[in-house]
């Protein structure tokens, strides 16, 4: 029986009520313009204007480095520079002019690239020396280093093998990155090469974080330099247990099948060590890991001083989080603490060693996540931060004062999802956060090594992404990207048409949901409009948020369409019953919150009741096909795009943590497969895949158009040969909204049966 109820919340997030009345003064007054067009989405230079991306502070202050798209080609990235204490931007690193013709990436560099979700070519990823001398760039390939100093560009690679996860050492004496499945470090004064091992080839791989490592667990590395340049921690990887999952990557030349080696639910994963090695010696010995093999290498981190190392040990059930203290010299460890959980322990990076051997870490194992000092050995001291809210990051520390700051969607000492800000507290006591950021929109923001200036990206509903260099009171340095919103802006033309969303809240089983809304231009409320509901819907996910609105969403309401989209429980990073709502039963309260969207937008006197849709990718592909198939959401039309369709066919890591193993929970794994399912389709349904997707397996949809066609029910396919798990390119992307749009016209648009009623 379903206990939710449709009414608005009477917390803090009441608020939104004002906020939802302004947004429908603004669309209604809007003038109109040039209406935008998928050709012009889709195409140079990007209607988000000049957005820096990667931007970091340089260890001295003194420089602002970030990543920006060309004018000419938005997929092409090269890396700026802009003085803080004044000056022009200029560029560092011009992708284009190093390596004018970039020839194709290795398979691994491809995948590991997927898993960080880079489709931009060019400069991709930078990091700076600890001195600030230098920075490094992998480049289609190969090793670059720019210097500070005259900005001389030097190639420190020129090799048929890609080199990848290239890193400078702490004090910048070296560079290392994995080549053929082994670690090299370079020695920067010498030119030389050294080999840190030698015998990566087939299943065993040196210093590279494994798939699950990089796909499920935010850990794109496999190795980690200690402070003194001494010593590098590396993990081995062994992939000789995994199941061999033949994948056909099929392209528009053909077809090559591929022995991916995927770990799925329930099954053994990759056999994973961990060693520390002698730079100087060339010894290398093993960290004792504990007896259990079956375990997952989480986090990996030294001391300050480089006399230990701190390793993050998940149980395979993430049950159980450990820290490890090990020394280095022999590899002997010990627990110094541990988190449980009766559903799951997430991961994060907010541990954070301190100079004189405490360290910072976050828990949610009151309900909240938080901030924790704990003493060297593990004593906790007291918490940093305390409330109804989820600590999301730990972005700083200020070494002198002891302030810490971190990101939190919170107002008043209460949650508020729609908003975020950086806040500071204090490692000396427990104290209410003190706003660093002013509120209403979105900020990101990264925090220097003193914890005295932060690099803070901006973004709300009328402004899109800028970013500018900040002092820690919030006085404005010097903007990086203003990314002013004026007559030269490429989204200027179409911005009296740009419609501001409304938004609200749905109550379901004690818990707030948020939702957003926006309307056609000249929206007229004593008429009715289809209305197409955007979704993830996922773990981790959270989508509605007072922030620029991606232009694609503006197609929609060109097309005539109210766009509206529900966060529902499990979705976001807020509470962590809000978060287990749907462990061990995906698929479930979920759609009960979508059904409970549904329902509510029917309520609405301008919503056209038969004319509802809903779109998604990914795990709001799984969505739109639960949605569809559910008689109670009653939609005319879905569009599920790379669905996980059983999830005993995607990877351990992910699916585990949510619904345990395909053995111990066979009734949560039978109610999340779509086929069962289909004979209750609503609508029609479009289907769409990469053909060369290596996360979810095409698998999952080719078993879904085959019960379909047995099953004799229409439905339409759309297929990306050589794409991956998202569709890369503007000309594909063009490809795919105006297959998006054609679909939605034919079935909930003005070419729908419904319409000519």
């Amino acid at each position: 029986m379903r206990t939710s109820t449709v009414r608005h919340s009477a917390s803090a997030l009441a608020l939104l009520s004002a906020t939802a009345l302004a947004g429908q003064v603004l669309a209604q007054e809007a003038e109109p313009g040039a209406i935008l067009t998928p050709e012009r989405v889709f195409s140079s230079p990007s209607l988000n204007g000049p957005v820096a991306r990667g931007v970091s502070l340089s260890p001295d202050g003194e420089l602002v480095a970030f990543l920006r798209s060309r004018e000419d080609d938005v997929s092409v990235q090269d890396l700026w520079a802009v003085p803080v204490d004044g000056g022009e931007p200029f560029k560092l690193i011009d992708a284009r002019a190093l390596v004018p013709d970039a020839g194709e990436l290795s398979e691994a560099e491809k995948a590991r690239r997927e898993r960080m979700r880079i489709s931009a070519r060019g400069v991709v990823e930078y990091a700076w020396d600890q001195q600030g001398r230098y920075i490094l760039a992998p480049l289609e390939g190969d090793i670059f280093l720019a210097e500070r100093d005259g900005g001389a560009v030097r190639r420190l690679t020129e090799t048929e093998a890609d080199e990848i996860d290239a890193k400078v050492s702490p004090d910048g004496n070296y560079v290392s990155w994995v080549r053929d499945q082994d670690l090299v470090v370079y020695n920067l004064a010498t030119g030389r090469e050294m080999a840190v091992t030698t015998d990566g080839e087939g299943l065993i791989t040196w210093a590279t974080a494994e798939f699950i490592a990089q796909e499920e667990m935010d850990r794109d590395t496999g190795y980690w330099w200690s402070p003194d340049e001494r010593h590098i921690a590396l993990q081995r990887t062994d992939e000789s247990t995994v199941d061999i999952i033949p994948r056909l990557d099929i392209s528009g030349g053909g077809a090559t099948v591929i022995e991916q080696r995927y770990p799925r639910a329930g099954r053994p994963n990759a056999l994973v060590d961990l060693y520390v090695a002698d730079i100087e010696t060339g010894e290398r010995v093993k960290v004792d890991l504990g007896d259990n093999p079956d375990i997952y290498l989480a986090r990996v981190a030294w001391s300050s001083d480089g006399e230990t190392l701190y390793v993050q040990r998940q149980s395979r059930d993430q049950k159980t989080l450990d820290l490890m203290v090990v020394d280095p010299a022999t590899g002997q460890s010990r627990v110094i603490l541990t988190q449980t959980s009766d559903a799951w322990v997430g991961l994060t990076h907010n541990f954070r060693p301190l100079p004189d051997g405490r360290f910072i870490w976050s828990s949610e194992e009151n309900g909240w996540r938080h901030l924790y000092l704990y003493d060297r050995d593990g004593t906790l001291i007291r918490p940093i931060t305390t409330g109804n809210y989820a600590v999301k990051s730990l972005d700083g520390l200020n070494p002198a004062t002891g302030d810490v700051f971190f990101t939190a969607s919170m107002r008043d000492g209460e949650e508020y999802p729609i908003e975020q800000q950086l806040f500071r507290a204090s490692l000396n006591e427990t104290m209410t956060p003190v706003e660093v950021t002013p509120r209403g929109g979105w900020w990101s923001a990264s925090v220097n090594a003193r914890g005295t200036a932060y690099v803070g990206n901006y973004t709300d509903l009328q402004t899109p992404p800028q970013s500018a260099l900040y002092r820690i009171d919030g006085t404005r340095v010097r903007w990086i990207e203003e990314n002013r919103l004026d007559e030269s802006h490429p989204f200027w033309p179409y911005l009296s048409r740009r419609q501001t969303p409304t938004f609200g809240t749905l109550q379901s089983h004690g818990e707030t949901l948020v939702w957003q809304m926006t309307t056609p231009p000249g929206f007229d409320p004593s008429k009715t409009y289809p209305v197409v509901m955007q979704v993830y819907g996922g773990p981790s996910g959270g989508g509605v948020k007072v922030g620029w609105q991606p232009a694609t969403s503006q197609l929609l309401t060109e097309a005539g369409y109210i766009v509206f989209r529900l966060d529902n429980r499990g979705e976001g990073e807020r509470s962590a019953r809000f978060k287990q709502a749907l462990y061990l039963k995906m698929g479930q309260p979920e759609i009960e919150d979508q059904v409970l969207a549904a329902n509510y937008l029917r309520s609405l006197p301008y919503v056209d009741d038969d004319r509802i849709a809903i779109m998604g990718w990914s795990y709001g592909g799984f969505m739109s096909l639960m949605a569809l198939t559910e008689p109670e959401m009653g939609l005319a039309a879905a569009i599920s795009g790379a669905p996980p369709t059983e999830w005993g066919l995607y990877d351990t890591h992910y699916t585990e943590r949510y619904m345990s193993t395909p053995e111990l929970n066979p009734e949560g794994y039978a109610a999340s497969d779509a086929i069962p399912r289909l004979e209750n389709m609503t609508g029609r349904l479009l289907l769409m895949h990469g053909m060369a997707d290596d996360n979810v397996i095409f698998e999952n949809t080719t078993r879904v158009l085959d019960a379909l066609q047995v099953r004799s029910l229409p439905f339409e396919t759309m297929l990306y040969p050589g794409q991956r798990h998202g569709i890369r390119g503007n000309e594909r992307g063009l490809h795919q909204w105006r297959t998006y749009l054609d679909f939605l016209d034919r079935t909930i648009g003005s070419r729908s049966p419904a319409a000519q009623d």
